[in-house]
């Protein structure tokens, strides 16, 4: 008589630990679901900081080498010393204007050593510069201080945000100022539908997609940073309020306005290059997140659900099985078709979890596309500085003729001239070198004149060694040459000069020398600087790719140099120079005579 209450109460606790199983299970697969689809999405955003820190990176570097060859211009040092000659400052306002136009830069200004502007590109404007006093700027007081200078800040005569990079001119003439705006990077955000803003140190915001946020704070100013904004005018009379994002939980935030924002978002940031400013992106969390979770929870309660059933129904089979054998054998069948069908659904579910595993590989190849793309962007801008020196030749070359042609020195103007047009086609191989980055190298090896590659390299180099008071010395073995790719061998060439050149630019007294002898089958090139040399803990490091021991570097230089080198079947090297400096050693296989004089006939031809 007491066998029934005991089967029934056996029943409803199978019942309620069965319903507990389903939740438990359904709460843990929600969550897993949930934690992979904003692992992804973390993913993704990571990818897309880097696309857009280097774009932005690339942007301020294309202008940083414009202030430095300005403040050695001799027109802007006449114009700037006392008692100039009439109109010497209405043609540098000319220049500067077209020089603005040409570069994309905002504006372009000369400022005397007691802050008063006495040329500018926008000198004809209504608002021009000219005759205004900007000594109370920080890019100008550093420039004259230390020699250079920036600041972020808003203009205060046009009321634009921009960068401001400063460089003073000779021996405390004055300083020469470039204004760069980010318009074209905020649209590109904008177009691209992408919650982009950057912010400075201080957590001010300086540039975003949504032109409301600018000049606004990610976090409280306290009372002594706001009162050192407002004395250097950096963003005038902008509130520099909170931005509206509240923290949420697992790192998330709401983005909204008032007090219950809304808009669960993914808040990621990355550093902007060498700069101290960082750049975040917000990512919306879709619906998609939610649907995969209800979808996971789904799958979770129909397996919990049918384990659970079928171990009911063996439990209910077996009792069944003591009292009537007969009938369990019948009902036996009817619960195999049960299961096979429960089976089914099941499988489908796998089919299902099959096309989301599928979907998820195609994404990881699309991040990995965003990582070549980000390396390209990296590549880009270090190809940006390889262009730089090329044009500051050019533009030496440029003026030095003109000056020639007022003196009737029609000669000297003509070989500075092909020498221009030397420096073009070498531009023009950079650029097409950049087209095939994508692509591997062509692997073309075929006879070098060593001295065609000298004298190539040392055009690019010579302008900058002589505005520096560097002396640069070659000692080579005549009528040598190598097998390897005649361009590529030149930008190697050109690469190790620039960095001896920055090696001695600091240093008193300073000499960067170039030897070549030959050395059996083998030649070698080496370039030598009386630097302070590179550090033991730094030299094993030096080819890495993204290290650097420069503060405005790129860290390629080196690193795709001895993949040049080792492409045309060479190696490249550095060790200490005896008495201090550093010594770069390319080594090349030597190509015999025969083969280099036909290599000129065939050019010849």
């Amino acid at each position: 008589m007491s066998a029934a209450p005991n089967t029934g109460t056996g029943r409803v606790l199978a019942l309620v630990l069965g319903f507990v199983a389903m939740v438990l299970a359904a709460w843990l697969a929600g969550r897993a679901a949930e934690r992979s689809a904003l692992a992804d999405l973390a993913r993704q955003a990571r990818a897309t900081l880097t696309l857009q820190s280097g774009a932005l990176h690339a942007e301020m570097q294309r202008q940083t080498a414009l202030p430095l060859a300005l403040a050695s211009d001799p027109e802007i040092a006449d114009a700037l010393r006392e008692g100039a000659a009439p109109g010497v400052a209405e043609r540098v306002s000319a220049r500067l204007a077209t020089i603005a136009a040409a570069t994309g830069a905002a504006v372009i200004y000369v400022i005397r050593p007691d802050g008063l502007t006495v040329a500018a590109s926008n000198a004809t404007e209504e608002r021009g510069f000219v005759g205004r006093n900007y000594a109370f700027r920080p890019y100008f007081r550093d420039a004259m201080a230390h020699g250079s200078g920036s600041q972020f800040a808003l203009g205060t005569v046009s009321g634009r945000a921009g960068f401001y990079l400063s460089r003073r001119v000779g021996d405390r003439l004055g300083v020469v100022v470039v204004k760069i705006e980010f318009d074209g990077v905020e649209a590109a955000w904008r177009a691209a539908s992408e919650a982009v803003f950057v912010t400075d140190p201080r957590g001010i915001v300086l540039m975003a997609s949504d032109t409301a946020w600018r000049l606004r704070s990610l976090r409280p100013l306290d009372a002594e940073a706001e009162a050192e904004i407002r004395a250097a005018q950096d963003f005038g009379d902008a509130p520099l309020s909170l931005l509206p994002l509240f923290p949420a939980q697992d790192g998330l935030v709401r983005v909204g306005r008032g007090a219950q924002p809304a808009a669960l978002a993914l808040l990621r940031d990355a550093p902007v290059g060498d700069t101290p400013w960082r750049i975040h992106s917000l990512t919306p969390i879709p619906k998609a997140v939610a649907r995969e979770r209800a979808q996971a929870q789904l799958i979770a309660v129909l397996a919990t659900g049918l384990a659970g059933f079928g171990l009911t129904v063996w439990l209910a089979r077996r009792a069944r099985t003591r009292t009537r054998l007969a009938e369990a054998a019948a009902r036996g069948a009817e619960l195999e078709a049960r299961v096979a069908e429960r089976t089914r659904a099941l499988s489908a579910a796998n089919g299902r979890l099959r096309e989301e595993m599928a979907e998820r590989e195609r994404l990881g190849r699309e991040l990995a596309q965003a990582g070549r793309l980000a390396a390209l962007g990296q590549f880009a801008a270090s190809m940006a500085h390889e262009i730089n020196q090329p044009l500051a030749a050019i533009r030496s070359y440029a003026d030095n003729t003109g000056k020639l042609m007022e003196r009737g020195r029609v000669q000297d103007a003509v070989e500075n001239v092909a020498a221009i047009g030397r420096l073009t086609d070498r531009i023009g191989g950079l650029t097409r070198q950049l087209k095939g980055f994508a692509r591997r190298a062509s692997g073309r090896r075929e006879p070098v004149p060593v001295d065609a590659l000298l004298r190539g390299a040392l055009e690019v180099a010579a302008a900058r060694a002589e505005a520096d008071g560097t002396p640069l010395t070659v000692e080579a073995v005549p009528d040598l040459a190598v097998i390897g790719d005649a361009s590529r061998l030149e930008q190697v060439l050109v690469n190790l000069l620039q960095n001896a050149l920055d090696a001695v630019a600091a240093r008193p007294s300073r000499r960067v020398a170039v030897s070549v002898a030959a050395e059996g089958e083998r030649v070698g090139i080496e370039v030598r600087d009386d630097g302070p040399g590179i550090p033991e803990a730094a030299r094993g490091q030096i080819f890495e790719p993204f290290f650097t021991t420069k503060a405005d570097g790129l860290g390629l230089g080196l690193a795709i140099s001895r993949g040049i080198v080792e492409e045309c079947g060479g190696a490249l090297s550095v060790r200490d120079a005896p008495g201090g400096g550093t010594v770069f050693r390319v080594e090349l296989v030597r190509a015999a005579p025969a083969e280099s004089r036909a290599e000129e006939t065939e050019a010849s031809a």
